[in-house]
């Protein structure tokens, strides 16, 4: 399944560079929890440039480990910061306050604890930072992704418009 999300089908769905542009700017430090190998990584760190950082967590080292490979040969891999974490935990107590944009893409729905991930993640964000939320319409129900909403609400994200992206539910959040 992870060379499905890193091959060049996956354009059909999501173009990486279209759903993120307007999002970042040189010198940012983003944050994208579950990269798999870099679909959306690799385009961020070329839009971030060489003074911005793209930190990468995900459970599955064997991901990052091809992640890192495509980033090398790709050229950005001094711009990525990949690391493992815990199910249970995405460990980014070094990153509070810290990071400008977060952008999740289908991810949430697979997480056994939705309200740990938007805890930890809204407090890794600086004020006024953004996180784009897309989760598949054909696994996420709009139910689904409206609890979603709320359990970022609760975290102190709030929602700053609805964002239409083909076959999914997404939505701009921003911390206060």
């Amino acid at each position: 399944m992870g060379y499905f999300l890193a091959s060049p089908v996956r354009r059909l769905w999501y173009t990486p560079g279209s759903l993120v542009a307007a999002h970042l700017k040189p010198g940012m430090t983003v944050l994208e929890p579950g990269p798999g190998m870099g679909f959306f990584t690799i385009e961020m760190a070329r839009l971030v440039g060489a003074g911005g950082r793209v930190v990468a967590v995900d459970i599955e080292r064997k991901m990052l480990d091809v992640l890192m490979r495509r980033a090398a040969k790709a050229g950005v891999a001094d711009r990525i910061d990949a690391r493992a974490c815990a199910p249970d935990s995405m460990g980014l107590s070094g990153l509070a306050g810290r990071v400008d944009f977060v952008f999740v893409c289908a991810v949430v729905h697979e997480l056994p604890n939705q309200e740990m991930f938007f805890r930890e993640t809204a407090q890794a964000m600086k004020p006024g930072a953004a996180l784009l939320l897309v989760e598949p319409s054909g696994h996420v129900s709009e139910h689904e992704f409206d609890q979603e909403l709320k359990l970022a609400g609760a975290a102190g994200l709030k929602i700053e418009r609805q964002v239409t992206i083909r076959r999914s539910h997404a939505a701009l959040l921003k911390k206060s």
